[in-house]
């Protein structure tokens, strides 16, 4: 991706057949850009964060986002960026073995689930190339009828008008206030957090594993070249550091394999480390005349299914086919008809998601007693029912 001015953008979009600013360069963000793009239009791509900016942590990711690549024609560009995830092994809060599933065996009939870094996956989808102006901040937006006025900061041009404003910067959306009531933006509130820490790959690179411990938690996913670990505890824990969970954990557990030897023994070395609060959020509306809110701005995901990730590139590629689909028609009504087609699957996403927390985020001895033992009964088909009833429903946009 270039940075540039936003007047070098305004000036290349200033003949477009629809006017579209895009407010965040992360994945929901980037997605729509590009398919905006690859439809021939010149969207206006801010970003609040410098070129610089952390890039995150794993993510696994559902053939869901096949067709979205498929249409960008990534698709081998993100096979040579990720990993198969074929297997998937819990462990109980005492390191001992519950299950292992073949992933596969379920879910190669829909294409791909494969294991990539934030920062891979935001290098794939850059590769189309295009345009973006870094530093810069939406403060005002001011709707007509017949188009919006934007007003940014950071930037060398004080205002523009679009004729639709999309915006896609997060879970901590700052745009997202300048359309919603504060009372509009509920949450799922765990109340814990986690360290993410990277190490080099070892012989399972098809492997994710976790640990559902007993006030903790460790989950190792596999990406190209690395393992992401993510050691998880309470918050209310988190002034005692990374080292004491460690210390923790050791006295907990024996005998969990090398992969988790490997963790604890890393994890505290000294080497970078990512904290990552466990919430969600959901916003009572996505729309509100020609601006739409997209990905986690929308409905931002804990990580506990693996499917925000994945839910926020499919809602960008349904939301950029509506666009699109009728260019010289009602553009509040296109992006009413994105709301109504993809907000209530992502909400049953997200739903799964909340309720697997309280399973995995456990400090109960009776309760992680209790699912451990009952893990030991739940068959892959079971374990991946919501997964697959999205692949089932898999949208078709409009063309």
């Amino acid at each position: 991706m270039e940075t540039t001015s936003l007047q070098a953008q305004l000036d290349a979009a200033r003949n477009d057949r629809l006017r579209v600013l895009v407010i965040g360069a992360g994945i929901a963000g980037l997605t729509l850009a590009q398919l905006l793009r690859g439809r021939g239009l010149h969207p206006v791509l801010v970003e609040r964060a410098g070129p610089d900016a952390p890039s995150g942590y794993m993510l696994a990711l559902v053939p869901l986002v096949d067709p979205v690549l498929a249409e960008l024609a990534l698709t081998k560009t993100y096979r040579d960026r990720s990993v198969p995830m074929r297997r998937y092994r819990l462990r109980s809060r005492h390191g001992a073995l519950v299950r292992e599933y073949e992933m596969g065996k379920l879910l190669d009939a829909y294409g791909d689930y494969r294991g990539i870094s934030r920062g891979d996956l935001m290098d794939v989808l850059a590769q189309p190339g295009g345009t973006v102006s870094h530093g810069v901040t939406v403060t005002a937006l001011d709707q007509r009828p017949d188009g919006v006025t934007a007003a940014f900061a950071g930037a060398d041009v004080a205002e523009a008008e679009f004729d639709a404003v999309i915006a896609a910067d997060g879970l901590h959306s700052a745009t997202r206030g300048l359309l919603l009531e504060p009372e509009q933006v509920t949450g799922h509130e765990t109340d814990w957090g986690g360290w993410v820490v990277w190490m080099d790959a070892d012989e399972d690179q098809d492997l994710g594993e976790e640990l559902w411990g007993t006030g903790w938690f460790v989950g190792t996913y596999p990406v190209k070249e690395r393992i992401g670990a993510i050691l998880c505890a309470p918050r209310a824990s988190k002034h005692e550091g990374l080292g004491a969970l460690v210390a923790r954990i050791r006295s907990e557990v024996s005998g969990a394999g090398d992969r988790l030897d490997r963790v604890l023994a890393q994890a505290d070395d000294g080497r970078e480390s990512y904290y990552w609060a466990l919430n969600d959020c959901r916003s009572a509306a996505w729309t509100s005349g020609r601006i739409a809110l997209v990905g986690d701005a929308a409905a931002g995901f804990l990580p506990t299914a693996g499917i925000g990730a994945g839910m926020a590139i499919e809602s960008a590629w349904v939301l950029a086919h509506h666009l699109t689909a009728n260019e010289y028609g009602d553009v509040a009504a296109a992006l009413r008809a994105y709301e109504q087609a993809q907000r209530p699957r992502v909400e049953a996403a997200q739903k799964n998601s909340r309720q697997l927390a309280p399973m995995m985020f456990n400090s109960s001895p009776t309760a992680a007693a209790v699912r451990d033992a009952a893990a030991r009964f739940v068959p892959l088909g079971v374990a991946l029912r919501p997964i697959q009833k999205l692949l089932d429903t898999r949208p078709t946009p409009p063309a």
